[in-house]
């Protein structure tokens, strides 16, 4: 997101941490089924304020939802590259109280040599109304083998194995209309062998375990409610036990607060403010500023200031393999984010979203050697990288259930660096990109295409174009997906190959009580 790495990118279950402290190549293993999913919500720029560590580019929070009807749900698809899935949810609605169990499995032969994976999803999901307030209990579980054939900038031809595992507990519960607190425990293997005909000869076997907790509250500070205080703390503990990174632990604790104003039909105000301390006594204040104002009826203006750091994790500070080298000295990231933009509603149908933004960052880790080097890459700071960028959107309703969305991002990064020096992650962003997404409803079909075109730092661009149809029954929607349908080859990390062209046939099939 905006020139971020995955490192530099938030990852949220209903507001509580998944990013992973032994290595961001984890933070999207998720330990729920996406069939227990809402909806997913995406905040650009610096989070920081509220949520502390890793928060630069942006923030992606999953939100579950606790089910509306009692029903049953499975489903089933086959496709190419020995693909095939198998999906199931169980829902109870009660007054009272609601259950939801989910379950997705998923594998695949691999679309190349040591590109084959078996995934596996469990999750159940607990609300009931209780004198208290709202109580919401959180179960998942996942696991999730793969072959790693030319991950983390190992020679593609070298037949390398991971597996994945993740528990989650979680259980959040209100105190009233204005407070909820959260607790969550996390667990998470991983184990990493380097040459799978040899996996004596370099295997890897990490631990991680979290602990978190969070309180949050607002104020009414008028009558009409639209002035209100926010304000909470949050404090989280990991520790890892690793067979490479040793045996580590980190405590993080902060406290926040942001006043919010909206006025005269006309402006919005936020001001928001954190301390987070961390292991060893450090500390780091991230405030952020923000306001807009109804221009007119129908032009919106819209301006913010924030700032954002994250902390190294264990693969950088400790790791070593024949290809990377660690580094105990590395500096924490900070960031400080500065976004224009305008809303502009055109029509009641059609709406424009145009933004300028620019952040600057701070001691950038990542992997670094010297040009055309076989030595390993050291974990370093790169002492400055600036992103510039602009982003446009133009969403567009149209009669018979017809949606067009039209999005265009161009960015641009400067700053200080070594000369003469390959990176491995902060330069594999996206000067420029877009994308045209078309949904339809017409004659019992929902349909959903989408091309999009991506110019990769010092890279060629290419396209990507994807199409799903289904058809909705009384019981019963089969549907069609396609992706890549122009098969281009393309890889989104340097070394790692992206599939090619995709089928995929299925069917849901559900019940619904009355």
């Amino acid at each position: 997101i905006r020139g971020a790495s995955y490192e530099e990118t938030l990852i949220l279950l209903n507001g509580l941490r998944l990013n992973d402290a032994q290595t961001g190549h984890n933070n999207l293993d998720i330990p729920f089924p996406f069939a227990s999913l809402e909806r997913i919500e995406v905040m650009k720029g610096a989070g920081s304020t509220l949520y502390g560590s890793d928060a630069l580019g942006g923030t992606v929070n999953f939100i579950t939802a606790a089910p509306r009807h009692t029903e049953v749900r499975a489903g089933a698809a086959m496709g190419n590259f020995g693909t095939n899935q198998q999906d199931a949810a169980l829902s109870l609605v009660r007054r009272k109280f609601t259950e939801q169990l989910s379950l997705t499995r998923e594998l695949s032969t691999g679309f190349t040599a040591d590109r084959n994976y078996r995934n596996l999803a469990v999750a159940s999901e607990t609300t009931r109304n209780t004198a208290l307030g709202h109580t919401d209990i959180l179960l998942g579980l996942s696991d999730r083998p793969y072959g790693a054939a030319g991950f983390y900038g190992v020679t593609a031809s070298i037949p390398s194995f991971e597996r994945d595992k993740a528990w989650m507990a979680a259980w959040k519960q209100a105190l009233g209309k204005q407070t909820t607190a959260d607790f969550a425990y996390r667990r998470h293997t991983d184990v990493y062998i380097y040459t799978l005909a040899d996996p004596a000869a370099y295997e890897n076997n990490h631990l991680a375990e979290y602990y978190q907790a969070s309180a949050r509250r607002y104020e009414k500070l008028n009558g009409d409610d639209t002035v209100r205080l926010y304000y909470g703390a949050d404090a989280m503990r990991e520790h890892i036990n690793s067979s490479n990174l040793g045996v580590h632990a980190r405590d993080q604790a902060g406290v926040y607060a942001a006043f919010d104003a909206r006025a005269l039909r006309h402006f919005s105000f936020n001001a928001g403010v954190r301390e987070e301390l961390y292991t060893g006594g450090r500390q780091v204040f991230s405030p952020s500023l923000s306001g807009a104002y109804w221009a007119t009826s129908r032009v919106k203006l819209r301006a913010s200031v924030s700032h954002a750091f994250r902390l190294p994790d264990y693969t950088e500070l400790y790791y070593s393999d024949p290809v990377h080298t660690g580094n105990p000295t590395l500096k924490p990231e900070t960031s400080w984010s500065y976004e224009g933009g305008t809303q502009v509603y055109l029509a009641r149908e059609l709406t424009v979203d145009a933004a300028v933004f620019h952040h600057r960052d701070t001691n950038v880790i990542d992997y670094a050697r010297a040009i055309g080097a076989t030595t390993p890459y050291v974990a370093g700071n790169i002492q400055q990288l600036n992103f510039t960028g602009t982003e446009l959107a133009l969403r567009w309703q149209l009669p018979h259930q017809q949606r067009i969305a039209l999005a265009y991002a161009a960015l641009h990064g400067a700053g200080s660096w070594p000369a003469n020096t390959q990176y491995l992650y902060a330069f594999n962003y996206a000067e420029q990109s877009g994308s045209a997404t078309w949904w339809s409803k017409a004659c019992g079909f929902d349909s959903r295409f989408r091309l999009s075109a991506v110019q990769r730092y010092g890279g060629n661009p290419y396209p990507l174009v994807e199409w799903t149809v289904g058809r909705e029954f009384r019981y019963a929607t089969p549907y069609v997906q396609l992706t890549n349908l122009t098969d281009t080859k393309y890889q989104e990390i340097s070394g790692v190959a992206m599939p090619g062209r995709g089928v995929m046939g299925g069917v849901e099939l559900r019940w619904r009580a009355k």
